[in-house]
């Protein structure tokens, strides 16, 4: 069984890299963190052009056609550079219209988002601060021909910037996801402040948001969808944090000198580069399994979505404040960029599910 990803896929992730590191160097990364949109729209623009935004859409769209461990490979990248942008929520809104949605809605919203006009982005969570389908409150009533959404989204990714909205709500005796425009009457978009600058949030109110009918997705099972999908990206993304930060602290491991050598000789700091090492090798395969797996819709795909997010919330954790303790006290300091990537992990551990929601659905699976 060969585990290395292919020439194309290689390629992939070797020119997201050098883009990144050209484009967003912690400097421009600091840049974005005091702007008020808190994302730049010319290298929004650059992303599609360079086929990111559709990565995964129809080429009828505008799209590669590729798929969600091709997805990953770009998301990590992303995370590694710590990059301010609503791409995961954008592209995560999109994959769900194309497997959920309508041809109108198809036809209105992806070519928009490949093309890199249209952002969005998906309100999940409510009061309960529970990611299940079974804690939404969001009400669907059915007026007139119409649908009128009342209820509360809390922290809803981008939703500052987004043209539109993925809105979960209960339609009766069943839970719906609704396509609303972000600038539709009655929906209001609060920011609020955020651990991450560079992960902007927004309370999302709905108060009797008034929609056409045909704003609802024909499918089911696209809450389901959203938030295994949503898990994935949230884990490539701690993955590329999580290895930068490793490769800080070798790096930084080398050149550190105490008692007139590299604090890279002493065991102590040997054996916990080690350790992060196995986290983040561990993480990568988590990662790539689980999006190789719901890709190809494997029985354990769903399973392995779960395993992903709660193995590597906890290491990705870790592993970025374990380099920090690598650097000591420099490592603690606003000037030296290792919190860059430590709180790009720490804001993404509890989207689309924490450890301990992931590890709940672990046990009912197998359970079953």
């Amino acid at each position: 069984m060969d585990f290395a990803f292919s020439s194309d896929q290689q390629l992939l992730k070797n020119s997201a890299r050098a883009f990144l590191d050209e484009h967003m160097k912690p400097t421009h990364v600091r840049a974005l963190w005091e702007d008020p949109r808190g994302e730049s729209e010319a290298l929004w623009k650059e992303m599609a052009q360079l086929g990111w935004l559709g990565l995964a859409l129809p080429e009828d769209a505008g799209g590669s056609a590729l798929g969600l461990v091709e997805t990953s490979i770009l998301q990590e990248e992303l995370g590694r550079a710590a990059c301010p942008s609503p791409y995961l929520p954008t592209v995560l809104a999109a994959t769900a219209i194309d497997r959920f949605g309508s041809a109108a809605q198809k036809n209105r919203w992806l070519p928009a988002v490949a093309g890199g006009s249209a952002r969005a982005t998906v309100a999940l969570m409510e009061r309960e601060l529970d990611w299940s389908a079974d804690a939404v409150q969001t009400r669907a009533d059915e007026r007139g021909g119409k649908v009128v959404l009342t209820g509360v989204k809390q922290f809803v990714p981008w939703a500052h910037v987004a043209d539109l909205i993925l809105v979960p709500a209960r339609a009766g005796s069943s839970v719906a996801v609704f396509a609303v425009e972000a600038a539709a009457p009655g929906v209001t978009v609060a920011p609020i402040t955020s651990m991450d600058p560079g992960t902007r949030m927004a309370t999302v109110t709905l108060d009797g948001a008034t929609v056409a009918a045909e704003a609802r997705l024909p499918s089911n099972g696209a809450v389901e969808f959203l938030l295994q999908r949503g898990a994935i990206g949230a884990a490539a993304e701690m993955l590329g944090a999580a290895r930068r930060c490793l490769d800080m602290a070798v790096d930084y491991a080398k050149v550190r000198e105490q008692f007139g050598q590299p604090i890279g000789s002493f065991q102590a700091i040997r054996h916990k580069c080690a350790e992060m090492l196995l986290d983040v090798e561990n993480s990568h395969a988590a990662v790539y399994y689980a999006s190789w797996s719901l890709e190809h819709g494997a029985d354990d795909g769903p399973l392995s979505a779960s395993v992903a997010k709660a193995y590597v919330s906890d290491a990705s954790r870790k592993v970025c404040g374990d380099a920090i303790q690598v650097h000591g006290g420099i490592g603690f300091t606003w000037e030296y960029d290792l919190h860059l990537y430590f709180k790009r992990a720490k804001a993404l551990e509890p989207m689309y599910g924490d450890a301990d929601f992931h590890r709940e659905l672990i046990v009912r699976r197998v359970a079953r």
